[in-house]
């Protein structure tokens, strides 16, 4: 299975780079993984499912690449050392909302000051959302709650409009690259 889109550009326009260290929480099957391993990344797979890290390690076997794979609580894990980058595609979005402040803190401590957060803003907006139902995952990630939780005393935002990306599923992402500062 190739790659998200959004991820081989960042590859291509040299936002990602071979010898960086990158985590990607909520790895699942591990077809990101296996695939930023083989060009030339040190990745670290992230999920609290046995049987998705079960899988991610399927597919590293398969696509004969080396990776780190992580069982734990986005919410809760501190790794050894910090990251380059991190690659957010769909982690947060399955998280309930009332996660997302412990998940931003964890991804800000993950990485290295000026270290990217190569983030996939999923928009995908929910009738009930009009009488303030939460319904998910996956949860729609408004652009202003997101810059709240990732503010600019601790992140450089680019500025807007950012590339939106289509979900196969008939949502659509927003394609942010932010720098912690």
């Amino acid at each position: 299975m190739p790659p998200d889109h959004q991820l081989q550009r960042w590859w291509t326009d040299g936002v990602i780079q071979p010898g960086m260290r990158i985590a990607v929480p909520g790895c699942g099957t591990g077809h990101d993984v296996a695939w930023l391993a083989r060009a030339g990344a040190e990745v670290t797979g992230i999920d609290y499912a046995p049987a998705a890290l079960e899988r991610a390690r399927e597919t590293l076997r398969q696509a004969d690449a080396q990776a780190s794979l992580v069982a734990a609580d986005v919410t809760a894990w501190i790794p050894g050392e910090p990251f380059d980058a991190v690659y957010e595609q769909t982690c947060w979005c399955a998280l309930h909302p009332d996660r997302w402040s412990a998940y931003t803190q964890s991804l800000h401590g993950w990485l290295r000051p000026g270290g990217l957060l190569l983030l996939m803003l999923m928009q995908a907006p929910r009738p009930g959302a009009a009488e303030g139902r939460l319904e998910g995952p996956p949860y729609h990630m408004d652009v202003h709650g997101a810059r709240a939780l990732l503010p600019l005393e601790s992140w450089d935002w680019p500025a807007p409009p950012y590339p939106r990306v289509e979900h196969p599923r008939g949502w659509a992402e927003l394609a942010i690259v932010l720098r912690r500062r």
